[in-house]
């Protein structure tokens, strides 16, 4: 499940990471059960956050759960322990996302990149190259 949820992940990513999202990433994310859209849907503006922020960073997958399991409450998701892959290399990431109750609207994101992975830490976090 994970590697599919990944995929999805990764699709929409590499199709929406720049924009906002189209009517096709919003049905794929809609067929989703509400806590997986929830995780998607913040990692996607994870996602897009990072390709905008000054730091220069190009993401093409995030792990939400790669270094610690988040913690969902409600409509909010606290990812402590994510990371994100940017040119070949892994960063860590934390975030606290809120969304709408159908989980497609962000109301609030915030997000903090962290150092680097080092690349002996990658295969025991699901961090492929």
């Amino acid at each position: 499940m994970k590697s599919l949820i990944a995929m999805l992940l990764l699709t929409i990513a590499m199709t929406g990471s720049s924009k906002a999202m189209d009517s096709k990433e919003a049905e794929e994310l809609e067929g989703l059960s509400p806590e997986t859209r929830l995780e998607q849907r913040c990692d996607l503006e994870a996602m897009e956050r990072i390709h905008h922020d000054p730091v220069k960073l190009v993401p093409d997958e995030l792990v939400a759960y790669a270094f610690k399991e988040p913690k969902v409450t409600g409509d909010k998701i606290q990812s402590t322990g994510a990371a994100f892959r940017s040119k070949g290399e892994w960063y860590h990431l934390s975030y606290t996302c809120t969304t709408s109750p159908d989980h497609m609207t962000i109301l609030t994101f915030q997000y903090a990149i962290g150092q680097m992975v080092p690349h002996d830490e990658w295969s025991q976090h699901f961090l492929v190259p």
